[in-house]
């Protein structure tokens, strides 16, 4: 069933003694805005743990060599080879996958032997109708791509697709400490190391940890760009159970202890929407009630649910 609403979110979660999303071009220090102190955790972090959620909930044996239930496959997959995802599309519509370049080197007939030609290229693109169909098995196939949307025109050229659900950067409610810890492993990779340290075979290394941190995130569907994908009522609820479950089953020491604190989303009874998106998200909000919070307990979170402006309602998932 196709989507007949606007929706606008809001998602709540913490993180405990973990890095929630580390930069690899800080040493891996906790994401955070250099002039506020907050605290941020990327949408391409978010979209990667609902990814790995669907993953988990849709996936077939590991013996396929296809796996993942048809219209649930995950297009962005950890080692992925992107453009062999195009060429299925392609495939399955019995259609001749465009060429990039042809680098054979051929003589024409009056040329003398020993002369060769320069290679001829080949058009990249397929016809705008092969990419159309391309692009719809693509969607039809793959929930990221139908939810999320893809850039999907490298190599065998599978168009573009504009997704239906948008999220932001996740911002934490109060400025975060990230705290740097001195670790040691009681072991060395080489013998040259071990030569180097006379026996004592220790390898010293860094971790970076947030104490604690309340993120906020907010996202958007739109039933229009639903209906171009194919996004369905189906696709959505397996959304709102990824946003519900996805730090369940992303355990790692490295991220210490994160959870879904909170999702509120607000439906309108349009597509258009029956109000702007930042005046509902005014009405969530999260404080401290202590100095130095070290729990969510440690935090009162307000939800205002009176006077909704006509035409929205707010559903509690989470909170």
């Amino acid at each position: 069933m196709t989507l007949a609403n606007r929706y606008d979110f809001v998602l709540l979660f913490d993180v405990k003694d973990g890095n929630p999303n580390g930069d690899p071009d800080a040493g891996n220090l906790p994401r955070l805005d250099a002039e506020s102190g907050h605290g941020l955790v990327t949408d391409v972090s978010l979209k990667r743990k609902v990814r790995n959620f669907v993953g988990l909930v849709k996936e077939q044996d590991s013996r396929d060599p296809q796996p993942g239930e048809k219209r649930f496959e995950i297009y962005v997959r950890e080692k992925a080879i992107l453009n062999n995802q195009h060429q299925r599309a392609y495939s399955a519509l019995k259609l001749d996958a465009p060429e990039e370049a042809n680098e054979e080197f051929t003589l024409e007939a009056d040329e003398p032997a020993g002369k060769k030609k320069k290679p001829a290229k080949e058009k990249r693109k397929g016809s705008a109708d092969d990419v159309d169909q391309a692009r719809k098995w693509m969607c039809q196939n793959f929930f990221d791509v139908r939810t999320f949307g893809a850039v999907m025109s490298t190599g065998i050229n599978c168009g573009q697709v504009r997704g239906p659900v948008q999220l932001t950067f996740a911002r934490s409610v109060e400025p975060i400490v990230a705290l740097e810890h001195s670790i040691t492993r009681m072991a060395v990779a080489t013998e040259a190391e071990a030569e180097k340290q006379q026996g004592d075979n220790r390898t010293m290394g860094r971790k970076h940890t947030v104490p604690y941190g309340v993120y906020m995130a907010h996202g958007f569907v739109s039933s229009f760009l639903a209906k171009q994908t194919g996004f369905g009522e189906e696709d959505l609820e397996l959304l709102w159970q990824a946003l519900e479950n996805m730090f369940e089953h992303d355990r790692s020491a490295a991220r210490g202890e994160m959870a879904t604190r909170g999702l509120y989303v607000f439906k309108h009874d349009s597509e258009l929407g029956n109000a702007p998106a930042h005046e509902l998200f005014k009405r969530v909000s999260a404080k401290p009630t202590t100095e130095i919070p070290r729990d969510f307990e440690n935090y009162k979170v307000t939800v205002n649910d009176t006077d909704l402006p006509t035409g929205v309602t707010l559903i509690r998932r989470v909170g």
